[in-house]
């Protein structure tokens, strides 16, 4: 397997993935004409042709079939162009001396705070793959092009997690607050704003803070909660140092969980090392490597082993990445120490 730049050549595979994975891609909605744009503009974006305002770096997983099976992106900056909200989940204390009552009640503020910083985002894996380094690759792989291109992007990568909806399209929080003030359900809200359409929230959505005693219990109840769909992924990004620091989704209430660059393990983590040819052995750990090209890079998952500022690999690595012997690379564990110890 290998992670790619997307090609315009690509449509059709990725428009069925898209397809395939429902509701749960609002920002990689299948219409195909949309899609078409979204690929040539990421074509734009790896030959360096667009400002970080507006990058969309977006990735294929291929299998050596040369078959596309998962996709993920990263987003160069949020809310530059158009407007980028979130509620902050906060605190009101309110007492009255008099009658020895104080309640600290949860509220949340609609803000912009997360301007300017890279996000990732529109991760799928076609279900029959969800198996062995495939999901890590996949996501993880967007952070060691990250590792290699930190003048790409923002001091922070932040992501919003889907949140508590069901396959209708039913979402307890925004029947709770959004439909009073938008008059639509939340399939269609969360698709305008997959397409981009954003401004509507801020002409309809109020400014005043939001006391959440005044929201159903079932709303209440899933603020800042992943949906189970997201779980492996938020797993995935915890270990490499995200965390939830009260920012949600305005739509289902979704945690958008945030991590400086320089702390994400795969960045902090990675080296760039020579690539060597050669028979790494069974205990040989699993290392995420980068071919250190933008436009045609090549990321991939295999055993190797580190000797001096040489990793070897087997040669099939070597021809997934498109590299000879002595060729630079970034690479780093797939897993950090504590979980191979774990694992072990």
């Amino acid at each position: 397997m290998i992670v790619r730049p997307v090609h315009v050549t690509d449509l059709p595979a990725l428009l069925a993935l898209v397809r395939q994975a429902g509701r749960g891609l609002s920002t990689l909605p299948a219409h195909e004409e949309r899609l078409a744009h979204r690929l040539r503009w990421a074509q734009r974006t790896f030959a360096e042709q667009v400002e970080r305002a507006d990058a969309d770096y977006l990735f294929v997983l291929e299998d050596d079939d040369q078959q596309v099976v998962g996709v993920s992106a990263l987003a160069g900056a949020v809310g530059l162009r158009e407007p980028w909200y979130n509620y902050r989940v906060g605190l009101t204390v309110s007492a009255s001396p008099d009658l020895g009552i104080q309640r600290q009640i949860p509220t949340l503020f609609l803000n912009n705070e997360m301007t300017g910083q890279s996000e990732i985002c529109s991760l799928f894996l076609r279900p029959d793959q969800r198996q062995g380094s495939n999901g890590r690759l996949l996501s993880l792989g967007r952070l060691l092009f990250v590792a290699e291109f930190p003048h790409l992007f923002g001091e922070k990568i932040i992501t919003e997690l889907r949140g508590s909806a069901d396959e209708q399209g039913c979402s307890p929080f925004w029947d709770s607050v959004g439909r009073h003030f938008f008059k639509m359900d939340f399939s269609h809200a969360d698709h305008l704003s997959g397409l981009g359409n954003k401004a509507f929230i801020a002409e309809l959505m109020p400014r005043q803070p939001l006391y959440t005693c005044l929201l159903t219990e079932q709303a209440q109840a899933v603020i800042g909660k992943a949906h189970p769909n997201t779980e492996p992924a938020l797993k995935i990004l915890t270990a490499e140092g995200f965390s939830h620091k009260g920012y949600i989704d305005i739509f289902d209430a979704g945690p958008v969980i945030e991590a400086p660059i320089s702390k994400i393990r795969t960045v902090r983590d990675s080296q760039s090392l020579v690539l060597a040819i050669g028979t790494p052995d069974d205990q040989a750990p699993v290392w995420l490597i980068h071919n250190r090209r933008l436009e045609n890079c090549r990321i991939t998952t295999a055993p190797a082993r580190l000797v001096g500022n040489s990793l070897i690999v087997d040669r099939l690595t070597a021809k997934r990445l498109q590299l000879q012997p002595g060729n630079s690379i970034r690479a780093v564990p797939l897993r950090n120490q504590q979980q191979q110890a774990v694992a072990a």
